[in-house]
């Protein structure tokens, strides 16, 4: 038996914060580590002990095997979850913590090595017989190979990181000549991830269901699986909705699945938790993906609809415990609903975002009813461009699906999350769209359904919002200064201001007329249109707020936050940050077209494709950069010459920072 009272968390932020939630409630001791970038993270200070373990950069702290090790030796903890993500799946890790006598929450090194290749596991799948996709899984990975194979395989084709998961190393090939290029960028996406190039090929299943089995095993040879979870709304091959049940499988097809996930788990002589993933076409027919040997990140969906702790049983399973229940014992109820809050711009392709949380308030600081966040940040962290972009998670549960829906949607309309762009709004439209609520959704759902959704369009902000925005500007001057007089804002008469605001380098003249100072009532002229609003219940002070507007007679509620000229607004239609400029030059950064090219975000340069003195086209890529765990190509907006690098491979930069210059060929007219 391999008993234990200490649990070292070997990860961070939201599942670090979640195994430290139930192993208080059991009684363990828990110890944190963390990174540079981490330091004052919410992890840290909900754990008992914790232990600086390096730089930022993975590679040097959550990726090191050793200093993780050394950190549960130093405080004596007897034990490691892994979490997701980093070392959870790497077989010599766990192989590490037995060597040093600790317990590896996970399952066995063999069966992490085999399943953590998609390679090897496709071929064990197949030899015990549970379905498979068309493709090939071969040792031989040159690129000549390869690309024969997938002619063989034919078009369209998935190219996948034989290693690794999270959509990285993935790409979908409609055509043989876009062939050699996305296996080539796979390939160096894999290694950068997951420190393997190999790659397997299949043939692409076209609009398909994901549904994922969550199974559980003990050491006696137990095994149960709790049920199914329909990830199908995915973005670049990342999940952004889990569900479960699912509203497509019926009692039939999750006893077939469960069963085929089950008959996975026993080939490889399973222990603890995992997911078996499958994609299912239209005809029901399903098959074999892969097996995360681990927790997943929607793993709150099974918890609610079968009311267990699914790291309760990871802990029991790791102390040669028995499997709570029975198959025959597990019962799904009612229906919950999961979205994940992400540190990205849908505005701007879903950039990742960098920046400093200024305000976060969400639906469980109410103790809300069938609401659940599990989250790792805190107002004044800093979200950096080390780690995946995600924050939190957003789950509903009801007694119905329509219900746990309709509390999901008021839970994300009434999260708060100020000072970095997200992906909110995107989320609250996924929630509200038709095909969704009638669970029809497949893996096509957002590039069918969402390419001119207005929460991913690059439009500037409304007349409302800019309205919104310059009251706001206004109220809280007119707090510093205790009279409009004193403000440095130009005015034409007693009582009407005008300033200008800034949003994305784009500047906006506001002209703002109020009866008389404290009134509340405005008049704001935005574009030639004159918005009206009444000022009602707002509690305003020098930094943050909830302000209430009436609007064509309609009371309305927003967040916002100040940061001296700056300002965060969160009004239903966005994350908008807009800087007062009334009192600087017009800005020029915009001037010189497209003859720079700029860092979209904070990040690090994997590659310059380009020389000086180099004629280039627009749309070639001239540059790789690599933030959050992807890669993102550097591409030029006009046909010219390089006239400048004004960075060098593996250099850290940041978000717009300018990378390289270009002169801009004049076309003749």
């Amino acid at each position: 038996m391999n008993k234990f009272n200490s649990i070292l968390i070997a990860n961070r932020g939201e599942i670090a914060v979640r195994v430290i939630r139930t192993a208080r409630q059991l009684g363990y001791r828990t110890v944190a580590v963390y990174s540079d970038a981490d330091i004052d993270a919410l992890f840290v200070h909900e754990a008992d002990q914790a232990v600086y373990i390096g730089p930022s950069n993975v590679a040097e702290s959550y990726l090191s095997q050793e200093k993780i090790i050394n950190a549960a030796k130093l405080t004596g903890a007897q034990a490691i979850h892994p979490g997701y993500g980093f070392l959870s799946e790497n077989a010599s890790f766990s192989e590490a913590c037995a060597k040093a006598g600790i317990t590896f929450i996970g399952p066995d090194a063999s069966a992490i090595e085999l399943m953590g290749s998609k390679r090897l596991s496709k071929i064990a799948m197949i030899e015990a017989g549970v379905p498979c996709i068309k493709g090939y899984q071969g040792a031989d990975q040159s690129i000549d190979v390869l690309v024969e194979k997938a002619k063989e395989i034919g078009f369209p084709l998935m190219v996948k990181a034989s290693a690794g998961g999270g959509g990285r190393g993935m790409r979908l090939v409609l055509k043989e000549q876009d062939l050699i290029e996305n296996i080539k960028t796979a390939k160096s996406e894999a290694q950068t991830a997951f420190g393997s190039s190999e790659l397997i090929l299949e043939q692409a299943i076209i609009e398909p269901r994901h549904i994922e089995i969550q199974v559980f095993a003990d050491n006696f040879g137990n095994v149960v699986y709790l049920g199914e979870r329909d990830c199908s709304i995915q973005r670049r091959h990342q999940k952004v909705v889990e569900e479960a049940p699912s509203p497509f499988v019926s009692e039939e097809l999750r006893q077939e699945m469960g069963q085929a996930a089950v008959d996975a788990a026993k080939s490889c002589e399973y222990k603890g938790a995992g997911t078996v993933e499958f994609l299912v076409d239209k005809n029901n027919n399903f098959y074999f993906l892969e097996m995360n040997t681990r927790l997943q990140v929607e793993h709150p969906v099974t918890e609610l609809i079968t009311g267990l702790d699914l790291v309760h049983w990871q802990f029991l399973v790791a102390a040669g415990e028995t499997l709570p229940l029975s198959q025959d014992q597990i019962k799904l109820t009612g229906h919950a609903v999961e979205v994940r809050l992400y540190a990205e711009d849908p505005r701007n392709n879903f950039m990742p975002q960098t920046g400093t949380v200024v305000d976060w308030h969400t639906p469980a600081n109410e103790n809300r009813e069938g609401v659940r966040i599990d989250q790792g940040i805190q107002k004044g962290q800093v979200v950096s461009q080390f780690y995946d972009p995600m924050l939190a998670k957003i789950i509903s549960f009801g007694e119905n699906r329509d219900i746990a829906i309709r509390r999901l949607k008021s839970a994300v309309q009434d999260t708060t999350l100020l000072g970095v762009n997200n992906n909110k709004l995107f989320l609250k439209n996924i929630l509200s769209n038709a095909i969704f609520a009638q669970g029809e959704a497949t893996t096509a759902f957002i590039e069918q359904h969402f390419t001119d959704d207005f929460s991913m369009a690059q439009d500037k902000p409304s007349e409302k919002t800019l309205a919104r925005a310059a009251v706001l500007f206004y109220k809280q001057h007119s707090l510093v200064n205790q009279s409009p007089y004193k403000l440095d804002w130009t005015s034409s008469a007693a009582l009407n201001y005008a300033l200008k605001l800034s949003f994305n380098g784009d500047v906006y003249n506001l002209h703002l007329a109020t009866e008389q100072f404290d009134s509340g009532k405005f008049q704001v002229s935005v574009n030639e249109e004159i918005i009206e609003i009444i000022d009602v219940d707002s509690q305003l002070n020098l930094t943050q707020g909830i302000c209430v507007f009436l609007e064509q007679n309609i009371r309305n509620k927003y967040h916002y936050a100040f940061d001296g000229q700056r300002l965060y607004l969160d009004d239903g239609l966005g994350h908008f940050i807009f800087d007062n400029v009334s009192n600087k030059p017009a800005d020029v950064e915009h001037s010189e077209g497209g003859g720079q090219i700029k860092a979209p975000m904070d990040g690090a340069i994997v590659d310059i494709l380009a020389e000086v003195g180099q004629v280039i086209t627009k749309g070639q890529t001239l540059g790789i950069l690599e933030a959050m765990k992807m890669e993102h190509q550097l591409k030029s907006m006009v046909d010219g010459v390089v006239e400048a690098i004004n960075v060098e491979k593996g250099q850290q930069v940041k978000s717009k920072q300018i990378l390289l210059n270009i002169t801009v060929e004049q076309h003749a007219e």
